[in-house]
């Protein structure tokens, strides 16, 4: 057990520690005497000590505890020591004298308060007689397994933890991949790196993320064919910051009242560096170059962290920074979704093509109407310039004893400069060509099946050229002022206030330059994924043979995310119980807008010029890509066709504001039972939700303000059957708000005729309800060993749905639609007296039930002899099933093998997840649209040149995975809306610690 160290060694303390079991005593006394202390738990385990009360020194506070025990103390350094078993029988308090204390062996201790030895830490404390001057410290990614290990171990509801390596070393280069290594976290990517978390089968939105103890937002904009926009729902959007800014996350999976409400998936729970948690001076720079096999440019990495605590350790500052550039080709092939023209409403040209198979009748007046075609196929190019620069700083005191104060500042930004082109041929909709639309088909080859047009060849097609530039920061601001007192030995306070806010900001100017009809054909016979083109003699890197351009886009995008948070806890503790009350307020805002800019249609020949990228598609397919012309955006610049103004569009404008207050009590213990020991927390938690929604509508500002309360118990219990087997369980009510689109009110669209409302949020929507259940057992065996498998099943009692309902307009709308210029008092549909009818969002209690399994096996290899015992793998798999829930992967595993000697370590790591989700029904007649689950292989490598300086060299998707987006067509097809690749990142670097 262990407490905040301090070096306190000679100075008297006020000691009152009760007669009781060893583990609670000696962390007792580690917090009363300000000191660290280590020890093995299957020496402490069923063994009682003695009363100590009292002012004394810590030596003496220690001979007393634990006299006549059989243990005893060794000092490992200023403020620190190791309980171990005697070498002779023990002795009586009176003999047993200053000298007994004797300078111990180095051992490795952790960094923050309330954080447990490592297991070669506990085996080092436990060891009678060691060495002189050996030095045990576990280091590496086996180390930073350990840790997390343990903390899980401790933890009285189910937890997985990451720990840094070392100082500003985080395993990973993107802090979502390194949380997708844990059991039930999948992740959705984009341009090849990690977004947003899925846990325990639940879309990004059910999972609640903290930065250093408050609830944080982040968001930044995406490329629109991958699913993504700019985020303005709850989603957490992990790539916004540097990795390196970070040295442990905890994922919460079970629910305790003192964890604030709002995850039904989970919580996952971010903490920065601070100088206590590391004594003294240190500096660690490190820098990288970084080598992707698509773009074959080199890209920067760097970090520096500089730490110190002076003036007896009372006081300490820690500064880092963190800053890379990142190139991202994603390139590769789209049928931009498959459609049917008898899906679509319309028909092929009758111009009698040759046809090879057989159609399948739908129902169709025509056969041929029936085929599914990509609606858009096109070669594809998204490039992206990233530039990532994160800093923190943070300064902690303890001006007296007991009370420890931290001021905690971080500030992220983000920017992207996006350049996109794709070149579209226009099958969108079917029939007599003109006026840039329509098609003559020459010949059709049908699938196997009767429902694919697998390969087709036109006359009279016209292009569609897009060229996009998107570019876009996202700046996040957090600062945090903490503060624990202890004030008596039984009684702690600790308190927080914490402001963060998020930005996001994109502008986009999209064309389409349109062609000269001409020939063009598809071949998907070869490849299911990527089609064979030809244009004939017609030339698609010709200027000349576009005609027109219009501007689809021309506009800039904000969103605004501000949260304030302000709590207070305290924690009593009598004996082996522990008794905590707390009480938290958060305001949340997130405020969109939007400004539109010219949108004029011109000749485009004077404004294109020759595809930019050389080895277009070369990492995709054998021979690449074929290139075409894109708009010329300098040139465009420079032309005068736009003045750079811009019309902020009012009526897409909204803004939401949550303001939650709740408060909880909770009580956690441990008892015996025989030989066994029955952890247990349980507890309640309460909260007011209030919202409030605003948005101008035809010209009228309107706001609507509703309220909600939610009563949530919880109850967590482990059982430590012996020191190495735990079975847990857990049962708790839990909360997720509703999306942010659901409550807003911009826009909506009021029918008089008809007296119908849709496209309307519904600032009146209860939150998702889910009774969640655990059960699980953990092993931990030999040196670092674990294997553990759980069970979970959340009941969702409460969801959200899209219904028709027949109901009186809310008073706040009323003076919007007197205001509409298409009302008329003559349609009898006054709002005052009038029912509508409205298709909106509301609350639901048709359930959802989501199970699932999760199992870890970690295993050191440290009983093989000689280097073998170097080696280890840490692995985990999950399942979990649900009905048609968006983000689900049924199965995903992860797996890594490494070789650790804390001087040369290697690492190799698979995840793997199975296909999920995107929208059910999926677009243009699809019943779903699915994502592939790809295979991440990563890879890293380090060796330690001196004890200050190491190389590393690490890999990012190594085998070049590729993404790929596909729609189900009737239910059994495989159709594929995008495909694509971002090519292996590579990185060389050199690390410096002092």
């Amino acid at each position: 057990m262990v407490a905040s160290p301090v070096q306190a060694a000679a100075q008297t303390r006020q000691f009152a520690i009760e007669a009781q079991p060893a583990e609670t005593a000696i962390s007792q006394l580690g917090r009363q005497g300000d000191i660290q202390i280590i020890a093995a738990r299957r020496l402490t385990h069923a063994v009682r000590t003695n009363a100590v009360r009292g002012e004394m020194s810590v030596d003496d506070a220690l001979n007393r505890l634990l006299a006549g025990t059989g243990l005893t103390a060794r000092r490992t350094g200023p403020g620190s020591y190791a309980i171990v078993a005697r070498a002779t029988p023990p002795m009586s308090p009176r003999t047993l004298t200053q000298t007994s204390l004797t300078s111990a062996p180095s051992v490795q201790a952790p960094v923050a308060a309330a954080q447990a030895a490592s297991p070669a830490a506990e085996a080092a404390a436990a060891d009678e007689e060691p060495a002189a001057n050996s030095e045990i410290l576990v280091t590496g990614f086996r180390g930073s397994l350990a840790k997390a290990q343990d903390l899980k171990r401790r933890a009285v509801n189910l937890t997985e933890s990451i720990m840094a390596e070392d100082m500003a070393k985080m395993p990973d280069l993107n802090l979502s991949e390194s949380i997708q290594r844990l059991p039930g976290v999948a992740i959705s990517r984009e341009g090849g790196e990690g977004r947003n978390i899925t846990l325990r089968g639940f879309s990004p939105d059910f999972t609640r993320t903290t930065l250093n103890g408050m609830e944080v937002p982040a968001s930044s904009d995406g490329l629109d064919s991958g699913g993504f926009t700019i985020n303005a729902g709850r989603a957490f959007d992990f790539h916004v910051f540097a990795s390196e800014l970070f040295n442990r996350i905890d994922v919460q999976k079970t629910q305790r009242a003192s964890i604030e409400e709002g995850g039904i998936a989970g919580t996952v729970d971010l903490y920065s560096a601070k100088p206590f948690d590391f004594k003294g001076f240190h500096v660690v720079g490190s820098a990288q170059g970084g080598y992707n096999t698509m773009t074959r440019k080199v890209d920067p990495r760097a970090t520096v962290m500089i730490s110190d605590t002076f003036a007896d350790d009372r006081i300490g500052f820690l500064l880092s920074a963190a800053y890379s550039k990142r190139t991202v080709y994603q390139e590769g092939f789209s049928s931009v979704r498959w459609t049917s023209p008898y899906v679509n409403g319309d028909s092929w040209a009758d111009t009698n093509p040759t046809v090879t198979g057989t159609p399948e009748d739908c129902g169709a007046a025509d056969r041929l109407d029936c085929l599914w075609a990509p609606r858009l196929p096109r070669a594809d190019f998204f490039g992206n310039d990233q530039k990532r620069l994160g800093l923190t700083g943070s300064i902690q005191a303890k001006p007296i004893d007991g009370l420890t104060l931290s001021l905690d500042a971080l500030y992220s930004q983000l920017d992207n400069d996006r350049y996109s082109y794709n070149s579209m041929e226009w099958l969108l909709t079917h029939g007599t060509p003109g006026n840039f639309v329509g098609q003559t088909p020459l010949s059709f080859t049908v699938a196997p099946d009767g429902k694919q047009l697998v390969a087709a060849a036109f006359d009279d097609v016209t292009s569609w050229y897009e060229s996009r530039h998107q570019t876009s920061t996202s700046k996040f601001r957090q600062f945090v002022f903490s503060g624990d007192y202890e004030v008596t030995s039984n009684l702690k306070i600790d308190a927080m206030v914490g402001k963060a806010r998020d930005t996001a900001d994109r502008t986009e100017l999209r064309f389409y330059a349109r062609s000269v009809p001409h020939y063009y054909a598809y071949d998907y016979s070869g490849s299911k994924d990527v089609a064979k083109v030809d244009y004939g003699d017609y030339d698609p890197n010709d200027a000349t043979n576009f005609v027109n351009a219009t501007t689809p886009a021309n506009r800039l995008n904000n969103v605004v995310k501000d949260n304030f948070t302000a709590k207070t806890n305290a924690t009593f503790t009598k004996g082996r119980f522990t008794a905590q009350a707390g009480f938290a307020y958060n305001r949340r805002l997130v405020r969109y807008s939007e400004a539109q800019g010219e949108l004029p249609t011109f000749d485009p020949s004077s404004y294109m010029t020759a595809f930019p990228y050389s080895h277009f598609g070369s990492g995709v397919v054998s021979g690449g890509l074929p290139t075409f012309a894109v708009m010329d955006f300098d040139a465009i610049g420079s032309s005068g066709l736009f003045s750079g103004n811009y019309t902020t569009n009012v009526a897409a404008g909204w803004e939401v504001v949550e303001k939650t207050t709740g408060g909880y009590g909770e009580v956690t213990g441990e008892i015996d039972i025989g030989s066994m020991t029955l952890r247990l927390d349980g507890g309640a938690r309460w909260v007011r939700t209030d919202v409030e929604s605003s948005a101008v509508i035809s010209g009228s500002p309107v706001d609507v303000k509703r309220h909600y309360d939610n009563f949530l118990p919880s109850f967590n219990a482990a059982l430590n059957i012996t020191p190495d087997l735990v079975a847990r369980f857990a049962y708790a009510r839990s909360m997720t708000r509703p999306g942010l689109a659901s409550l807003n009110i911009a826009a909506p669209v009021f029918e008089y005729t008809t007296r119908t409302v849709s496209n309307l949020g519904n600032p009146a929507l209860k939150p998702y309800l889910s009774n969640d259940f655990d059960l699980g057992f953990e092993w931990y065996f030999s040196k670092g060993g674990l294997f553990s498998v759980g069970v979970f099943k959340k009941n969702i009692i409460s969801s959200l749905t899209t219904s028709v309902v027949q109901q009186s307009v809310p008073q706040e709308y009323w003076a919007a639609i007197y205001a509409d210029p298409r009302y008329d008092a003559s349609y009898q549909a006054d709002p005052a007296t009038a029912q509508y009818t409205f298709y909106s969002t509301v609350n639901s209690s048709d359930g959802n039930s989501v199970k699932g399994l999760e199992a870890t096996l970690n295993v050191p290899f440290t009983f093989l002899p000689g280097a073998l015992s170097y080696f280890g793998i840490a692995s985990n798999y999950t399942h979990v099933s649900a009905r048609d829930s968006t983000g689900l992967s049924p199965n995903s595993y992860n797996f890594t093998a490494y070789y650790d000697t804390g001087d040369l370590g290697l690492r190799l790591s698979i995840n793997k997840r199975d296909d999920y989700l995107l929208s059910q029904p999926g677009g243009n007649g699809h019943v779903q649209e699915r994502k592939y689950g790809p295979t991440q292989v990563d890879f890293s490598a380090y060796y330690n040149l001196t004890k200050q300086i190491s190389v590393n060299l690490q890999g990012i998707n190594i085998t070049n995975e590729r993404e790929r987006i596909y729609g189900t067509g009737d239910g059994t097809q495989y159709l594929v809306r995008e495909f694509s690749k971002t090519g292996a990142q590579w990185f060389v670097g050199a690390r410096y610690q002092f």
